[in-house]
C-alpha cells in the first residue's frame, strides 16, 4: 500500500461563480378555452376580471371564467407558450422544416404564398 491512498481526495477544479450565471427566464404556457377558442395570456391578464398581467392560468381563482362564453377553469387545455411552434412535439421533426415554424411564421409563408400566386395569376393578362 502506497503512503498516497489514505490521503483525502483534494478537488482540483477552478471555483466557479455561481451567482454570475444566467439566469433561465421561463414563459409562461396559453391556455385556450375548448368552447370558444378564447386564449388566455398571462403577459397580458384578464382586464375583464380584474386579473393582472403575469398571473399564471393555475394561479386564477376557482370562481374564474372565461371571458368570452363563460365557461369554467376546467374547459381550458395548454397550448403552450407563445413563442413555442405550433403542433404535437413529436411532429415537429418532420416536414421540410415547416413544422418548427412558430404561428406567425406559418401566417406569414401561407399569405405570402397566395399573394405571390396572385400577382404571378395577374402577370399573365400582360402577355396579351
Amino acid at each position: 500500500m502506497s503512503e498516497h491512498e489514505n490521503e483525502p481526495a483534494v478537488d482540483t477544479t477552478p471555483d466557479v461563480d455561481k451567482s454570475a450565471e444566467t439566469p433561465e427566464t421561463t414563459e409562461l404556457d396559453r391556455y385556450e378555452c375548448r368552447s370558444c377558442g378564447y386564449v388566455y395570456e398571462p403577459e397580458k391578464g384578464d382586464d375583464k376580471r380584474d386579473i393582472p398581467p403575469g398571473r399564471p392560468f393555475d394561479e386564477l381563482p376557482l370562481i374564474w371564467r372565461c371571458p368570452v362564453c363563460g365557461a369554467k377553469k376546467a374547459a381550458f387545455i395548454s397550448i403552450g407558450p407563445a413563442s413555442s411552434a405550433s403542433g404535437f412535439k413529436e411532429n415537429l421533426g418532420y416536414g421540410l422544416g415547416v413544422n418548427t415554424l412558430t404561428p406567425t411564421q406559418k401566417n406569414l409563408l401561407i399569405f405570402g404564398g397566395l399573394a405571390a400566386a396572385f400577382l404571378l395569376f395577374m402577370s399573365l393578362y400582360g402577355l396579351q
